[in-house]
């Protein structure tokens, strides 16, 4: 059984205390994690800031160059990385090998963006002054890192702190560590200097609070939970650092009367099912006009029973949930909502291939007082929830305290512009159940979180900006 450590300075650490690492498609132990405790990240930490002159002194050109390596090595190595992410994670093989070509864009689109940035300099009122701003690196990143998205949370948030010169201490999910393990062996690999790049594994709670406290670091980049980030915050706010935060979503998943059904059918198991709808962007509600409700679920239905629960090894379109703790929360959803009046329209129970395999289920006459309409349930479950106009379908869209993705389908151009412009969501998909790409800002409004990845503004989280006035006399 393979042990696996903590990066610091560039070399692996060992300690005393482990986790057990295991694959949730049958509960077998693959491995386990060493946790370097506070102490391991303390060490980080300091490794990051001494390395910080160096890497933020140096050209973009070197630093873009590392990068494309990095980049370039991680698609040479797909196949293995894969299957990495598909035995600590669960999900299908086709998808985690959908997610290393995802990961690696942001890589290489971080890496050209680098040699863009740029500052500005003004045409001062005074003849004998000259009046500029420049952009420089903000420092020491803390970037932390959910167990669903095992490369592609750390790529895009590593990449982009490392093309603007920043350095970084990361802490992938103590579920998921190997991922981000074989990514660190890459980037050393590559050329990333010591320290640079560090690894801190263990303890999500005392690492996070070292991660979240210490001096030395000046910004917090954090994908995962509402709860969490919320907590991240204060730990952030006794030194004032900056804060990225992804969080959770409540995405609404609308289907109008003037939609082609077939499409938005796929287009919501594209959105739902994917990593068995353990993703912070998956249709978490289902909105149906009501004039069409009976031929969406008909095909809605007959598209899910043709779907494969099973290994992600195995050719597989829908895997198991991460840990007991998810299929728990799912049935707690669904027995609130059969407690109150919902209708079981197909699934609802664990699958008869493994503890962790849940039936993908729908539930009709979902209301706002269920949990199912108020939570995220982050796993295969679709709530039906009809609506009669426009109107009422943007309030009970937008009742929510989340406000990351939103979804609907329509072929009418006035309608698509209107109900585009009223959800209360960072990002909208029109006609389709796929949104993420390296070229989008990723982010949302309200408790969904805080700032953007991704995108043409994807460095400026790393970003100071200091203005310079220069008087000539």
């Amino acid at each position: 059984m393979q042990d696996y450590h903590s990066l610091i300075a560039g070399k692996w650490v060992k300690s005393s205390k482990k986790l057990k690492i295991e694959n949730p498609a049958n509960q077998k132990i693959i491995g386990y994690l060493y946790d370097v405790g506070s102490q391991g990240a303390k060490k980080a930490i300091e490794a990051a800031h001494n390395a910080f002159p160096n890497w933020s002194g140096n050209t973009a050109k070197y630093r873009s160059d590392i990068l494309k390596k990095w980049y370039s090595l991680i698609k040479k190595n797909k196949k293995e990385i894969s299957k990495i992410i598909t035995l600590e994670s669960g999900k299908p093989l086709k998808e985690s090998e959908a997610e290393v070509e995802y990961g690696a864009s942001f890589i290489e689109w971080f890496a050209e963006q680098s040699l863009r940035v740029s500052g500005e300099i003004f045409n001062s009122p005074d003849i004998k002054k000259k009046m500029m701003t420049i952009k420089q690196p903000i420092g020491v990143v803390s970037a932390i890192t959910p167990w669903n998205f095992p490369l592609a949370m750390v790529t895009r948030k590593t990449s982009a702190a490392m093309a603007c010169g920043c350095t970084v201490v990361l802490k992938p999910s103590e579920l998921t560590p190997i991922t981000s393990i074989k990514l660190a062996e890459l980037a050393l690999k590559a050329g990333v200097p010591p320290g640079v790049l560090n690894v801190v594994n263990g303890n999500p709670k005392i690492i996070g609070k070292s991660l979240s406290t210490h001096p030395f670091v000046k910004k917090i980049t954090f994908t995962g939970s509402t709860l969490v980030g919320k907590l991240l915050m204060r730990n952030a706010s006794n030194t004032v650092k900056s804060v990225s935060l992804e969080l959770g979503g409540n995405a609404p998943f609308v289907v109008f009367d003037d939609s082609n059904l077939e499409n938005a059918v796929n287009g919501l198991i594209d959105s739902k099912f994917r990593n068995a709808g353990q993703t912070c962007i998956s249709a978490n509600r289902v909105f149906v006009q009501e004039s069409v409700e009976k031929k969406f679920l008909d095909l809605l239905i007959n598209k899910i029973e043709s779907l494969k629960i099973g290994d992600g090894m195995k050719n597989s379109d829908i895997g198991p949930l991460i840990n007991t703790k998810a299929i728990l929360k799912l049935k707690s959803h669904i027995k609130d909502a059969l407690k109150k009046g919902a209708n079981l329209l197909c699934g609802g129970s664990v699958s008869t291939v493994g503890e962790l395999f849940f039936q993908p289920t729908v539930l009709s006459n979902i209301t706002s007082k269920m949990m199912a309409f108020n939570n995220e349930n982050f796993g295969p479950l679709v709530p039906i929830i009809l609506f009669k106009n426009d109107e009422s379908l943007i309030k009970m869209c937008n009742d929510t305290s989340y406000g990351l993705a939103a979804y609907f389908y329509s072929q009418n151009s006035k309608r698509i512009w209107n109900i585009s412009e009223k959800l209360e969501f960072g990002m909208v998909g029109v006609n389709t159940g796929k949104i993420s790409t390296y070229l989008n800002p990723f982010g949302g409004f309200k408790e969904s979180g805080i700032g953007r990845e991704g995108s043409t503004d994807g460095l400026e989280a790393f970003l100071e900006k200091k203005y310079i006035s220069w008087d000539q006399n």
